[in-house]
């Protein structure tokens, strides 16, 4: 019981329930009545709801897209603002990140469903280490311009994170150690294996494709 009660414990809990919170899922659903669960790459993410909604209405699906990356970006960074605010170490707060990714990737909401993780991710980093965070966007925006193919854009924008991370602190500060981040981002490059799969047989569709 006291392992129930340790505050630690509590936090970590609120911080893979809020990550699932299918924001994605919801907007699509209320403001354009679709169920993107049952469309396109059934995914929760941005990339999904604009693809499944720009069907209906192009305009709307990029105002939901960039809805769903905002929210989504917001639960990985205030729930780990809130754990720096309330004094929690490092450890601790990189938890608090690698739980609600776990969330949004695997949503108790939609039986354990859910997104790629790369907003949410985005968010905590950007909390964490935001100076990578920020080369890691800029090399996601490269790509994604370049290539139009989000998912290739999301990898190039890890992989940018980790290894400026590498370079930039030999030892994650409080942590002195990498693991936290390779955790963090094993979980989204795992969830992104039937893409890497698509990528390797030039099958991944770019996202001005709206048929998934």
């Amino acid at each position: 019981m006291d392992f129930l009660t340790n505050p630690n414990v509590i936090f970590y809990i609120l911080a893979y329930i809020v990550g699932g919170i299918p924001f994605g899922y919801i907007l699509a659903k209320i403001f354009a009545g679709v169920d993107i669960k049952s469309e396109g790459s059934k995914s929760i993410g941005a990339t999904n709801v604009f693809r499944v909604v720009k069907k209906k209405d192009e305009k709307l699906a990029k105002k939901l897209a960039i809805a769903t990356v905002v929210f989504d970006a917001l639960k990985g960074a205030v729930l780990v603002l809130i754990a720096k605010a309330l004094g929690y170490p490092p450890a601790v707060q990189w938890m608090v990140a690698i739980l609600v990714v776990l969330g949004h990737c695997y949503s108790p909401f939609l039986k354990f469903e859910g997104g790629k993780g790369v907003a949410t991710g985005m968010g905590a980093l950007m909390v964490l280490l935001p100076t990578e965070t920020l080369i890691g966007i800029a090399v996601w925006a490269i790509v994604a311009k370049s290539t139009k193919i989000s998912s290739l854009a999301s990898l190039a924008g890890l992989a940018a994170v980790v290894i400026s991370s590498f370079i930039i602190h030999p030892q994650l500060p409080g942590v002195k150690s990498h693991a936290p981040l390779l955790i963090l981002a094993f979980i989204i490059f795992y969830k992104h294996l039937p893409n890497i799969y698509r990528l390797i047989k030039g099958e991944e569709k770019k996202v001005a494709q709206a048929d998934v």
